[in-house]
């Protein structure tokens, strides 16, 4: 029998840079409660969100995406002919065909990149992560370019309490490629698809189509998806810091999904985080943007934060599927 030539790619790989975008609007709690017969303080003391970030009607989830990319390859000093895959996390892709990632390809520059949308909602970014660096470490790729890019105003209804007021719009990108060290740590990534109902839409296409249902939106079962992301997740972290063979002393950063201030509170508590881990809060101002939070927080506290270049951080993105993913990396 012939024997069939395969790939064999670098040993192992890194992020090389983040890149990021938000929504052009700044909306504050002010302008929600009354759809939702609420209050800021109530939306405070629930979820720790002050303000979002949302994009206006003529500003798309691909601008974002490609904004992010721009910047993000600018920084890696690798050129956009380079790019051999690029992978977009997204939920909020207002066409089921072409992927954003083809169009995105082509506006940066990277064209003929393999390319392709992938959804794991809230931890897209996290498997997107974890495709690149197997690719390119199996030889199908040599440099990659992950985004997360959300426009959830696009399929959120204003009047719904359970999540309406937690979402915003944005992007964050990242460029990956092989190193002389190991940059990104085994994942720990997987599903639970029995919790489904938890949070989702709640119609479908054809349903819309047939008249029998509106406009497709996110819903969510509050309690059930708050036990879940603090209790099943704080295990996952855990295992993520097991895979990747340190502890939490270890970490310089720790930058869970923005899904909820109190969420990542507990998490902090419940992985016994010493105070010289800075742990990211960018829900604050940004709001939950889904698969583009974890960049989106990330490029944030370099900002904020450039003593944090070198250091480890534990990324971790749990959602709707229910789907989970997370990995210990160095920041570029």
């Amino acid at each position: 029998m012939t024997t069939l030539k395969q790939s064999h790619g670098a040993q192992f790989t890194r992020i090389y840079s983040y890149g990021a975008a938000r929504g052009d609007r700044v909306v504050g709690n002010d302008e929600l409660i009354e759809a939702i017969d609420s209050s800021d303080e109530w939306i405070q003391q629930r979820t720790g969100i002050v303000t979002r970030t949302r994009a206006s009607a003529g500003l798309g989830a691909v601008d974002l995406a490609t904004e992010a990319a721009s910047e993000a390859i600018a920084k890696s000093g690798v050129s956009p002919e380079q790019i051999d895959l690029v992978i977009v996390a997204t939920i909020s892709n207002v066409q089921q065909t072409p992927s954003m990632a083809a169009v995105v390809a082509d506006r940066v520059g990277a064209n003929p990149a393999a390319a392709y949308d992938e959804n794991a909602a809230c931890a897209g970014f996290s498997y997107g992560v974890t495709q690149a660096d197997a690719l390119i470490r199996s030889g199908a790729a040599h440099y990659a370019l992950v985004i997360g890019a959300e426009k959830l105003s696009d399929i959120v209804d204003p009047t719904d309490r359970s999540i309406s007021f937690l979402l915003g719009d944005g992007a964050g990108a990242v460029v990956i490629g092989p190193s002389d060290f190991p940059g990104i740590a085994a994942a720990v990534w997987g599903s639970d698809g029995s919790k489904a109902d938890a949070v989702g839409m709640d119609s479908t296409l054809t349903e819309y189509r047939d008249g029998s249902a509106k406009w497709p939106t996110l819903r969510q079962d509050g309690q059930t998806v708050f036990r879940w992301a603090v209790w099943e997740m704080a295990k996952v972290a855990k295992q993520a810091l097991e895979a990747a063979g340190i502890t939490a002393d270890d970490l310089a950063a720790f930058i869970p999904h923005q899904a909820n201030m109190r969420i990542i509170d507990e998490f902090a508590k419940q992985l016994k985080l010493p105070e010289t881990v800075i742990v990211a809060r960018d829900i604050a101002t940004t709001g939950n943007t889904s698969a583009a939070s974890i960049p989106l927080a990330t490029h944030r506290l370099l900002a904020e934060h450039p003593e944090l270049s070198g250091g480890l951080a534990l990324q971790i993105g749990f959602g709707a599927g229910l789907v989970f993913g997370a990995q210990v990396v160095v920041l570029p």
